[in-house]
């Protein structure tokens, strides 16, 4: 009972959710609450919610400081370079611009943190596919899965959880996943080639002096709200333009659709890189010294000196002392990432009591057991297959350490008695990644959607099925290479 259960409450979230006839806040929390009475467990709720909520709360600490941190470095200038030679190399070609997306995922995902891939990746790259009036489903969902599959690195997460759960050596086990992952990678990119060929054929390639015709984009995402050099209007937020909705098939935006074009023309090169050097935020006599506290608040991370939100937070803290030294211009700076803030912190504690229903009633549980119970018994020596197979749904719905610490040692058993090596089943164990960091339990996913203004719904109907394809390449290629 609570297996079904179970799947019909994930199913009616979901379709809810994708339907638009809930807000992903609305459903994290009220469908979660409902199915919780139908299971009898009602007079627990409140337990499983603050057992959820103290589960997630250090993860939206630091997805709060976080936010706050690469909003001021956005705010000062630290990424303008970067992102002028991203854009440079994309131009105005929507192929490459998807294709810049990945890469760009790709890259920033080596600090193994994916909150902060997608602040930057979003950041960089929202401007431009505003202006082109391409589809922000594309870039949520390209950024997604590059991320996912770059998830896999040794300080990433899922691997440690392996190697933990299984006792076994963490490069032991990544290592020779590298080509099974490099293959997903490729894949990735080469999807995205085909997304934006698919973009290219719907807006056509325009030149930089078409381009920057309409209305610049003054401000990286959030950088201006409210600050004295946004000359974009009021918060310095643009207009959502045609296809965020839809992916890449997304219809044509309305002639009559309200855009960008109503703001003042201008031909500089500068404005088309989606930044405005003139705002007065910029700091550029602290670039250095902004591009060093970054460089150590990453490198922190990845040797875990400090917890994360620890680390955030004080980098946010010195961030803002240093580059706003009166309270009025850190005020600011803090007021305008607020909205960023409060969307993301309040889907991580809307997510915590999905989480924590899920979890609590035993219907997660249920739902695993009754998956690796059916696997038939012809299909022991197989177990690394079914392993991989498996790891796809499980880790969208449930938790990395659910799955890890609760199912992956449940497998390994059963591959053990028909000679299946445990190696090869926490090697199997990473092929679902590059679905899971679409998973509404996932807090960093709301980082991307809310950064991005595309609706959580939205980026699951677009993202699934390619993240799907994704992990079955992964999983091809473990065989091809005799990995899995």
């Amino acid at each position: 009972m609570l297996t079904i259960l179970g799947f019909v409450m994930i199913g009616t979230f979901l379709v809810l959710i994708m339907m638009k006839k809930m807000s992903p806040m609305g459903a994290l929390v009220l469908i979660p609450a409902l199915f919780c009475v139908l299971v009898g467990k009602g007079a627990h709720l409140g337990d499983y919610v603050l057992k959820g909520v103290g589960e997630l709360a250090p993860t939206a600490a630091m997805l709060m400081f976080a936010i706050i941190y690469f909003g001021v470095m956005i705010d000062v200038g630290l990424f303008d370079p970067i992102v002028r030679v991203i854009l440079r190399f994309c131009k105005a070609d929507p192929m490459r611009v998807v294709v810049g997306t990945a890469i760009l995922a790709a890259i920033v995902s080596l600090d193994g943190d994916g909150s902060t891939t997608f602040m930057i990746t979003v950041s960089a790259m929202v401007p431009l596919y505003r202006r082109l009036k391409m589809s922000l489903v594309v870039m949520t969902g390209v950024a997604a899965m590059a991320n996912g599959v770059m998830n896999t690195l040794p300080w990433g997460g899922p691997t440690a959880r392996a190697a933990a759960a299984l006792k076994v050596d963490a490069s032991d086990i990544f290592v020779p996943m590298i080509p099974a992952l490099a293959a997903g990678l490729l894949f990735v990119i080469a999807l995205s080639y085909g997304l934006g060929l698919r973009e290219r054929k719907r807006l056509g390639v325009l030149t930089l002096d078409e381009v920057t015709a309409g209305d610049p984009e003054q401000v990286l995402v959030g950088a201006g709200s409210g600050g004295k050099g946004a000359k974009g209007g009021k918060g310095g937020k643009a207009a959502m333009t045609g296809g965020a909705g839809s992916g890449a098939d997304a219809e044509a935006p309305s002639p009559n659709a309200p855009d960008s074009s109503d703001a003042p023309d201008s031909s500089d090169d500068d404005e088309f890189k989606g930044l405005d050097p003139n705002r007065a935020t910029l700091r550029p006599k602290l670039y250095w010294f902004n591009a060093a506290l970054t460089i150590a608040l990453l490198a922190l991370m990845v040797t875990e000196t400090m917890p994360i939100p620890v680390l955030f937070l004080l980098a946010a803290a010195v961030a803002l002392t240093v580059n706003f030294p009166q309270m009025t211009d850190q005020k600011a700076r803090v007021a305008a990432h607020a909205e960023n803030v409060v969307n993301v912190s309040g889907m991580v504690f809307a997510a915590a009591v999905f989480t924590g229903v899920l979890t609590g009633t035993g219907m997660v549980e249920h739902m695993a057991r009754w998956l690796v119970d059916g696997v038939p018994e012809g299909m022991g020596p197989q177990m690394g297959i079914v392993t991989g197979v498996l790891s796809i749904p499980l880790t969208y719905f449930m938790s990395n350490d659910g799955f890890y610490f609760g199912i992956v040692p449940i497998l390994a058993e059963a591959g053990a008695a028909h000679g299946v090596s445990t190696l090869e089943i926490a090697r199997a164990s990473l092929v679902g990644q590059a679905l899971h960091m679409s998973s509404p339990l996932v807090p960093a996913v709301y980082v991307l959607v809310g950064m991005a203004k595309v609706e959580f719904g939205d980026h699951t109907r677009f993202t699934v099925k390619w993240a799907v394809l994704t992990s079955l390449v992964v999983l091809a290629a473990g065989l091809l290479f005799g990995i899995i």
